[in-house]
């Protein structure tokens, strides 16, 4: 079961998978689920996490910085330097 769930977030966009975590925080900090299943949904929440910022570094990745020349014209693009 928790393959087939940790599969199932693979498949999540970022926007279904951000949707979802809000959704488990704001349950867990309504304070009303059981422990048992605090526990589950958590470890889902941390899943969802690392689905977020898997697609984040992907996007990251796909950013290109546009480049100007000395008259502020726009000249092309270089790799966005992220830090």
């Amino acid at each position: 079961m928790a393959d087939t769930a940790h599969a199932d977030v693979k498949k999540l966009s970022f926007e279904r998978a951000i949707e979802e975590l809000e959704s488990i925080v704001k349950r867990l900090e309504d304070g009303k689920v059981p422990l048992e299943e605090s526990v589950a949904i958590y470890e889902r929440g941390e899943s969802l996490k690392r689905r977020c910022e898997e697609l984040l570094r992907q996007a990251e990745a796909r950013v290109d910085k546009i480049t100007t020349d000395a008259n502020g014209q726009p000249a092309g693009t270089e790799p966005l330097d992220v830090k």
